[in-house]
Formats: C-alpha cells, sequence, structure tokens
C-alpha cells in the first residue's frame, strides 16, 4: 500500500470514528466514510494489548498486504480506518485475510 493511501493524522482517525459509521467482526473493527480525496485512504490501528512493537509491526504490515491485494484505491469511494481485535492472534494469515474481505463486503467497500 503506498503512503499517499494511508490516513496518519490523528485528527483524521477522530474525525472518522466520530461519524459512527461502522462494522464490527470477531477480528476487526472497521470505520468508514466518503472519501476526501481522489483516491481512497487506510488507517490501520493497533492496540498494545496485542503484544509488544515487533508483532503490532507485523500485524500493520500484513493488514497492509491484504488491503493492497483486495482494494481497488482509485474506484474505491471510502477513507477506512482498520481496528486490530485480540482474535486476529488466535488465526491463520489467509483466515484474517478471507475475515477483512468479508468484512469490508458487509460494508460494500469491495
Amino acid at each position: 500500500m503506498k503512503k499517499e493511501n494511508r490516513i496518519r493524522k490523528n485528527e483524521e482517525f477522530k474525525r472518522i470514528i466520530a461519524l459512527k459509521k461502522s462494522f464490527a467482526s470477531h477480528e476487526y473493527i472497521i470505520y468508514y466514510d466518503d472519501r476526501l480525496l481522489d483516491h481512497a485512504r487506510f488507517g490501520i490501528s493497533v492496540s498494545k494489548k496485542l503484544g509488544k512493537a515487533h508483532i503490532r509491526n507485523k500485524i500493520k504490515r500484513q493488514l497492509r498486504m491484504m488491503i493492497s491485494s483486495l482494494i481497488d484505491f482509485e474506484n474505491c469511494n471510502f477513507d477506512v480506518i482498520v481496528i486490530v481485535r485480540k482474535e486476529y492472534l488466535n488465526n491463520s494469515f489467509e483466515d484474517n485475510k478471507k475475515s477483512l474481505a468479508k468484512a469490508l463486503k458487509k460494508v460494500r467497500i469491495m
């Protein structure tokens, strides 16, 4: 996922979460809003409760890989925040990817 497709500012995270358009699954909480730029952007949040820094970084790398393989950023109409839950650690990469795809389809992002 390119850096231009990421949400990095705290104000943008707060704005999207405050709108309360969300979907929750066992592994993720997804907040979304209409996109502000000409392409979709994604933000990833991983709590310290999930592990030390190297584990959280691994989760973020995996999520960026999943998102870049699932989403067409030019045709997607949303800015999205993905918050990872503890259940993520109990599943394999493929199971987590399927769960993310299912959650994004329910929200009609894919």
